[in-house]
Parts: C-alpha cells; structure tokens; sequence
C-alpha cells in the first residue's frame, strides 16, 4: 500500500529506496508511520521525489488503517466497491492508487489503468478513447475475465512493454506488436 503512493510520479527504482530506508527504520508499519513526524517520514521517503507531500499522504494512509485496529485482513474483509470508495476517501490516494491497492495489497480483480496503459492501446488503435479513468477501466473489466492474478501480470506486461519499447519516443521495430499497432502502420505507409 505505501508502494502504491510512493511510485505516483515517479519510477519504481527510486519507490524501492524509500521502502528500503522505511524498512531499515522500522517504519513499514501504520503505527509506525503515525509515529514519526513529518520531517523524519519526508527525509526516508525523499528518494521517491514529491516527498513532503508523499509524507502527508502516507500519513493519511496509516490514519485510514488505523480505524481499522491497523488489521489489513479486517480491512480487506469489506467488499470490492466499499473499500475502493473509502481509499478515494483518503487523502492522496486517486483511482488509480485504490486500484492498485486493491489488486495488489487487498488481490482483488480490479484492473490498474495507467499512462503505459492508455498510451500503448491508444496507439494499438483499441480502447475507448479519451483520457477518463473509468471509461478505460470498463473497456478492461468488460473484456477480460475477472481474475486477479491475470490482471496483475498483464498490467505487469503492460508497464514493462512502456517502459521499454513503447516509451514516449516509441521503439517500433523491435516491438512484437507493430504489424498490429495503427501507430507504427500509420508512420510506415508508403
């Protein structure tokens, strides 16, 4: 859950040295994230970038989980819908934060729409269009299976495919899927 907060606007590098220096302080836990001040929790998290207010953020996090006698299996135990409305509720954590807490912490099958997402089916020439969050989360939830463990992989697949070959400059030819992609037949026309 502080991976889902820490890796907003920033690569997942930098959100592994933060959980390290929280490991190594004895800090992954919401009691002991209340427990630190801001300015400690701000300087452990500092490598993710955004830290004062990834600070705030966790802290509110940790508060959220306090109500729940700082027990994951009780909060996890709420059903889908209720749990993904009271993570919005939380201050810093957006629909796709909750969704991913949702898949990942709480293994729910919840479909993670991010930019790797939208960005390498808008140029596949699929999807709904646009740049809302739940029309490109129902275009997913309508058609695929509801499995958590494959949603998992494929937004896996999906962030490595983004971050590799269908970056914001697009690495085309190597990619397996460019006799499928409008984007590379659009640029390669004769």
């Amino acid at each position: 859950m502080v991976g889902a907060i820490l890796t907003q606007n920033t690569a997942w590098v930098n959100v592994e040295k933060a959980l390290s220096n929280l490991k190594r302080a004895g800090a992954l836990a919401p009691a002991a994230l209340r427990q630190l001040s801001d300015e400690e929790l701000a300087a452990l998290i500092r490598p993710s970038g955004y830290y004062r207010a990834k600070a705030h953020k966790l802290k509110a996090l940790a508060e959220f989980v306090g109500g729940y006698g700082d027990d994951l299996a009780v909060l996890f135990s709420e059903g889908t819908a209720a749990l993904r409305k009271r993570l919005l509720d939380v201050h810093g954590i957006g629909e796709e934060t909750a969704d991913s807490i949702l898949l990942y912490a709480a293994r729910r099958p919840v479909f993670v729409v991010d930019a790797y997402t939208r960005r390498i089916f808008s140029r596949l020439g699929l999807g709904p269009g646009g740049d809302s969050y739940p029309g490109w989360q129902g275009f997913f939830m309508e058609n695929l299976p509801h499995h958590e463990s494959r949603f998992n992989e494929y937004h896996a697949l999906l962030v490595r495919h983004g971050k590799e070959l269908c970056r914001k400059r697009p690495r085309c030819r190597p990619c397996p899927l460019k006799d499928l992609c409008a984007f590379f037949l659009s640029q390669n026309q004769l």
